[in-house]
């Protein structure tokens, strides 16, 4: 469902402006509507943070669509430049809390849907940080454990890292079941 909400937004949105979505993870906000935090980043490589609201709209019949239904419309409401982002402040990283700072001029609060999407984001902007040369991102009140790349986790996406846990949790539980003589 991601992967296709994801071309959707990239077609629709951002590839006009001639950019393309990097990552995007769905946030709370006190309007109606689904929302979503955006990375993007241009043909001149310059990477973009920006909220898009995501809205059901009636459309008309039409000769390409022969039924009437509801269909998505996207809108970004808040566009940032990566390279203005000061601090990204987790907020506490002893506590599973999807609440997190973007301290720019001021200071915007996001509520992820969840504390591994506010993880997945904050992986996104250290990485272009580093790959555009942009300002050094200060990350602050993150476990850095989940966000800096290690002998098991190496930047290859969250799929991959949940596959290899998966994969190391069969082999502890074909280990078990093993009879270990006496």
């Amino acid at each position: 469902m991601s992967s296709l909400l994801r071309e959707e937004m990239d077609r629709v949105l951002f590839r006009p402006e001639g950019q393309k979505l990097v990552e995007f993870i769905e946030i709370e906000e006190q309007h109606q509507g689904r929302h979503f935090l955006c990375v993007s980043i241009s043909k001149d490589k310059e990477a973009q943070i920006s909220v898009v609201m995501c809205r059901k709209v009636k459309h008309s019949r039409t000769k390409k669509l022969q039924h009437c239904g509801l269909e998505d419309s996207y809108e970004r409401t808040e566009i940032w430049a990566l390279e203005d982002l000061l601090i990204l402040d987790g907020r506490d990283p002893d506590v599973d809390d999807p609440y997190f700072l973007m301290h720019f001029d001021s200071v915007r609060s996001v509520r992820a849907v969840s504390c591994a999407a506010k993880y997945t984001l904050a992986r996104c902007l250290l990485s272009l940080s580093r790959k555009h040369d942009h300002t050094a991102l200060k990350l602050k009140n993150f476990d850095l454990t989940y966000i800096q790349p290690t002998a098991m986790y190496s930047d290859r996406g969250d799929c991959v890292v949940l596959a290899q846990i998966c994969f190391y949790a069969f082999n502890l539980v074909c280990l078990s079941l093993c009879p270990v003589p006496l």
